[in-house]
């Protein structure tokens, strides 16, 4: 009797446990059936794009080394004597600029959110969005420094940068909130700066191998490297386009100076060829 109760127990726990593993790998597949659903929805629904961008733009340290003059009265010996003389000193000091954004975004009595992504374009939005995805799958960690940027929050921005209004970023001269067609990425993998600063190096030279593919490119490459904007955007036609014609042309001119330098030659080899068979 005690053996016959003993297997009915096994072949009920058992039983049970076969189905306690199908519940749990079904729900799995739940899971991850709904994760490939919501990253499907995003490319229809804004607000879930914002947030993915937002959250980006939250995890990343906004963190930059500028140039800084002031002037110091220093102690100069000349013809035996010691005077006084005003000098300029540049130093490099590491700036925290995550003030920047706020200030610009409470000056408009917006929230940060509505005001970094929210000033972005929208076709732009979509493009970034898959972009930085490919860049996360791929490993690379994304990030977003900056995204859209006013007037005035561009006026305040340190380093290589565009006029205050006419800034891809959102400058009027672009069309302002809502029309911002330019970001800047970093990628935040690594527990240092610099760490941090080799990755990004390794993420800017991804997006330059696969622009074609994500839809987004630097139009300046290494004079601005963390400046995105779309390929197919004025802003990377006007820059990397004129880079092409440039190097087309220099090739060109070198072409022209070689031609000119053999015909020349030769002009000046018979002119000497010709005095000397009549001296």
């Amino acid at each position: 009797m005690g053996l016959l109760r003993t297997l009915c127990c096994f072949l009920f726990w058992s039983s049970f446990g076969i189905l306690l593993f199908a519940g749990t790998a079904l729900a799995e597949a739940n899971v991850e059936t709904a994760a490939l659903e919501t990253a499907d929805e995003c490319l229809v629904e804004e607000g879930c794009v914002d947030q993915y961008l937002y959250l980006l733009y939250e995890r990343t340290p906004k963190v930059d080394t500028v140039k800084v003059s002031e002037k110091k009265r220093v102690k100069v010996k000349s013809r035996g004597r010691t005077r006084f003389v005003a000098k300029t000193i540049t130093k490099s000091v590491i700036e925290d600029y995550t003030w920047k954004d706020l200030a610009a975004a409470q000056r408009l009595g917006m929230s940060l959110k509505q005001y970094v992504i929210g000033g972005m374009e929208r076709n732009f939005k979509l493009t970034l969005y898959r972009a930085l995805r490919a860049l996360d799958d791929a490993g690379l960690v994304p990030g977003i420094t900056s995204g859209f940027r006013d007037d005035y929050r561009q006026e305040i921005a340190t380093g290589y940068k565009a006029h205050k209004d006419c800034s891809y970023h959102g400058g009027s001269r672009h069309g302002g909130y809502g029309h911002g067609l330019a970001a800047d990425i970093v990628s935040v993998r690594g527990n240092t700066r610099s760490e941090r600063g080799s990755s990004s190096e390794e993420l800017w030279k991804w997006i330059d191998s696969h622009e074609k593919q994500i839809g987004v490119g630097r139009p300046y490459l290494d004079k601005d490297p963390p400046h995105v904007g779309p390929i197919d955007g004025k802003e990377f036609a006007d820059h990397r386009g004129h880079a092409k014609k440039r190097h087309w042309a220099a090739l060109h001119n070198d072409h022209g100076a070689l031609k000119r330098g053999t015909t020349a030659t030769t002009v000046t080899t018979a002119r000497s060829s010709k005095a000397r068979s009549s001296t």
